[in-house]
């Protein structure tokens, strides 16, 4: 059977975390002799990529992997953190209602999410909501992959 994803390693200075990180993520092979992956994953710390972005990467003797080596062709979908400051907050509740706007999201652990925002839902509602539950001290929320048409999406209101 014809291989068809392959794990890539992503090495990438975290701000939230402070320190350089690795992150292995599943990709799409889309053209093995060019290096040439398509993210099938939503990035926990990644860094500017989103899922779907199209990127190139090496084989790494050291590694004895794929790495990273650069983002060729931006899908437009963007990706968004959640921290979840509220003691006892149940993680589900806010999962439930990004999925409820097309969002899908990863869970890390009890209070860390990475949220896929598909390029065709508009950003200012996701906003709308998140920044509610910020506004509440419930989360905080960053936004380290921010396609264009979402940025556009926040200017139109």
């Amino acid at each position: 059977m014809a291989e068809t994803h392959k794990k890539i390693l992503f090495k990438y200075y975290s701000t939230y975390l402070e320190e350089i990180v690795s992150e292995t993520m599943w990709a799409e092979i889309l053209d093995s002799e060019k290096g040439l992956f398509k993210l099938d994953n939503i990035p926990f710390f990644g860094p500017l990529i989103a899922t779907d972005d199209i990127f190139r990467a090496e084989y790494d003797e050291n590694e004895k992997c794929f790495i990273h080596k650069e983002t060729i062709e931006h899908s437009g979908n963007s990706i968004v953190q959640v921290l979840i400051l509220e003691k006892e907050f149940d993680k589900e509740i806010i999962r439930e209602k990004l999925k409820a706007i097309n969002c899908l999201s990863e869970a890390l652990n009890e209070t860390f999410l990475a949220v896929e925002i598909a390029k065709n839902t508009d950003y200012s509602i996701v906003k709308n909501l998140l920044s509610e539950y910020e506004a509440n001290a419930v989360i905080e929320f960053a936004e380290p992959c921010l396609s264009d048409k979402h940025r556009t999406d926040l200017l139109k209101n």
